[in-house]
C-alpha cells in the first residue's frame, strides 16, 4: 500500500483533468480540433497540461518508490506538496490571462527540486543496497 503516494497521485490526476479540461473548452470556443490555431491563450493551455502530463507521471513514480522503500512520511509529504504547488504555480502561470514569468519558474523550480531530490534519494538507496548487498556475498 502507498497512501501517501495515492493521495497525491488522485490530487494530481484532477489537476489534469482541469488543465485537459482548459484545452477543450478553448478549442470549443475557437474551434479548434487540432494544435492550437494560432491561438495563444489555446497554446498555453496546451503546454501547461502537456508540461504537467510530462513531469507529473515520472515524478509520481519516483515517490511511490521512494514510500515503498520506506522513506519517512514527512519527507513523502514535503515532496507530494512540493509537486503538487509546482505544477499548480506552473499551470496557474499558464492558464493566466496575462502570465508573468514568476509563477513559471517557482513552478518548475519546485518541480525541479523534489525530482531531483526524489531522483538523488533513489539513486543514494540503490547504491547503498548494491554496495551493501556485494560486501555481503564476500
Amino acid at each position: 500500500m502507498l497512501p501517501i503516494t495515492a493521495l497525491y497521485a488522485g490530487l494530481l490526476g484532477l489537476w489534469l483533468i482541469l488543465l485537459s479540461m482548459a484545452v477543450i473548452r478553448l478549442r470549443w470556443r475557437h474551434r479548434v480540433s487540432l494544435g492550437d490555431g494560432g491561438i495563444a491563450a489555446l497554446e498555453r493551455a496546451r503546454g501547461a497540461h502537456g508540461n504537467a502530463a510530462e513531469t507529473v507521471p515520472v515524478t509520481l513514480l519516483m515517490l511511490a518508490l521512494a514510500e515503498g522503500l520506506g522513506t519517512p512520511g514527512w519527507l513523502l509529504h514535503l515532496f507530494g506538496l512540493g509537486l503538487l504547488v509546482g505544477r499548480l504555480l506552473h499551470g496557474i502561470h499558464f492558464l493566466a490571462a496575462r502570465p508573468g514569468l514568476g509563477l513559471r519558474q517557482a513552478g518548475m523550480g519546485l518541480t525541479f527540486l523534489v525530482m531531483g531530490g526524489l531522483a538523488i534519494g533513489l539513486i543514494a538507496h540503490g547504491l547503498a543496497d548494491l554496495v551493501g548487498g556485494a560486501e555481503g556475498a564476500a
